[in-house]
């Protein structure tokens, strides 16, 4: 089985058998045919609801086909609340997966459409369509379904050490420069506090430059120049700190998926045999990414 199934049966824990058990591996076991249909599905639910949201927020759009939205968006969430109340039944520590991530997702997915109802449309109040905006995150449940965001958390997670390191050195670096720079414009040029500064490094250290704050010294604009030049190198160490990451996990799994008994080296993800002699390769050596 996928270890990323093995993970959740531990973590919200597995029914011992019945209709939770069925539900269960319709819901959470992707390398059942049952399960592959219902995440097929759910795949197009979610980019069919967020196709929903962002036509409803063009005005000649939204507002030609506004009963029509409201019908599809209350099935939609119908569809969500279902999914989510069934998720919460099939397993055996419901509250642990309410407060996990994608827990937390599920309800996001649904709460917005039914705070909507609740909340006056009076100008002295908050505009009903933030609530219904609110609806875009349906699109992070796909990070559920597709092996390759789980791919590139494990990696970023990997590489959260270094990465925090990198951007503890950067912290100090726009501390340092903003606190140089306000002692040598001064108010007089627009740094009129060291925060002020500090926010001018900011932007300057990662090249968006958006100029409401620009030095006027030569010291200053020589200052700036190497700010700018450093900061290109600044925006490639975390891509190659997560890319190198991403190649070691790669090259992990390849190994992993190769057949110990003739050495066949392809294997389609969670493999427990080997497609060319059908010599096992055990369910420590299946392929996870």
């Amino acid at each position: 089985m996928h270890r990323a199934t093995e993970r959740d049966a531990e973590m919200f824990g597995r029914p011992a058998g019945g209709w939770r058990r069925r539900w269960y591996e319709v819901i959470f076991e992707a390398d059942t045919p049952s399960g592959r249909a219902f995440d097929l599905a759910l795949l197009a639910v979610i980019a069919g609801s967020v196709a929903v949201v962002m036509l409803d927020s063009v005005r000649e759009i939204g507002g030609k086909h506004r009963d029509l939205f409201d019908v599809m968006e209350w099935a939609i969430t119908l569809f969500f609340t279902l999914e989510y109340v069934a998720r919460l039944a099939c397993v055996d520590r419901p509250l642990r997966y309410a407060r996990s991530f994608y827990g937390v997702v599920d309800l996001l997915s649904v709460l917005p459409t039914y705070l909507a109802i609740f909340v006056p449309e009076l100008h002295a109040l908050i505009d009903v369509r933030v609530l219904r905006l609110l609806r875009v995150f349906r699109i992070l449940k796909l990070a559920a379904y597709l092996a390759e965001f789980r791919f590139l958390g494990s990696a970023l997670r990997a590489s959260r050490r270094k990465i925090l390191v990198f951007l503890s050195a950067v912290g100090m670096i726009v501390v340092i420069m903003g606190t140089v720079m306000y002692v040598v414009e001064g108010e007089t040029n627009g740094f009129s506090s060291i925060p002020i500064s500090v926010y001018w490094a900011v932007t300057t250290m990662t090249t968006v430059g958006f100029g409401d704050i620009t030095p006027h010294t030569d010291l200053g604009r020589l200052i700036a120049s190497a700010m700018m030049l450093m900061g290109w190198g600044v925006l490639a160490v975390p891509t190659g700190i997560v890319t190198a990451e991403m190649t070691s996990m790669r090259f992990a799994s390849d190994e992993a998926a190769r057949c110990a008994s003739c050495g066949h080296p392809e294997h389609p993800v969670g493999a427990r045999f080997c497609h060319q002699c059908g010599e096992s390769i055990g369910p420590d050596d299946a392929v996870d990414v």
